[in-house]
């Protein structure tokens, strides 16, 4: 899943990993924020370090995917290439753009992140001061001002089982 900040990318993640625990699915979430306290502290947001930082959530998403763990990823990954290379290393992909408008993100903020980067404290928010290029043509879109969670949640089960996944 792919969105600005506050987009509602773990949100939803976190609804569907509910979801497939009750089928008794293996599932992973691989949150953008908690892996890279862990996976890539090293980092910085530079565009050089989000893409290390995404090639290594691919990488994980990758070895669990082969492992027959269902992989929920919410990362923002600002930028097409970034993404289509995730897809073509992974195989086993599906592409769900969580679409919220800035202003809805900036009302939601729940981390306070917009706040600190309209107060100039931070320089580099994707969506803000750095760019984000939305999906041209993702299997799926979630309109979240339109939808529930749930609802939400409806939609990416219904597009895995589309595409064969379920």
């Amino acid at each position: 899943m792919t969105g600005l900040p506050a987009s509602g990318k773990t949100t939803i993640a976190l609804e569907l990993e509910q979801r497939f625990k009750a089928m008794g699915r293996n599932v992973e979430v691989l949150d953008g924020d908690e892996v890279r306290k862990g996976l890539s502290s090293d980092l910085g947001f530079s565009k050089e370090d989000r893409q290390q930082h995404a090639k290594r959530v691919t990488f994980v998403a990758k070895v669990l995917t082969r492992n027959d763990v269902i992989v929920l990823v919410g990362l923002i990954s600002p930028f097409r290439a970034f993404r289509q290379a995730a897809r073509e290393e992974i195989g086993d992909f599906l592409e769900v753009f969580v679409d919220t408008s800035l202003d809805e993100c900036i009302s939601r903020d729940p981390k306070g992140l917009y706040k600190l980067a309209l107060d100039g404290k931070i320089k580099d928010l994707t969506g803000l001061q750095d760019p984000y290029e939305a999906p041209e043509d993702p299997e799926l879109v979630i309109p979240t001002e339109d939808v529930t969670v749930e609802q939400a949640a409806d939609m990416v089960m219904d597009t895995l089982r589309d595409h064969g996944y379920l």
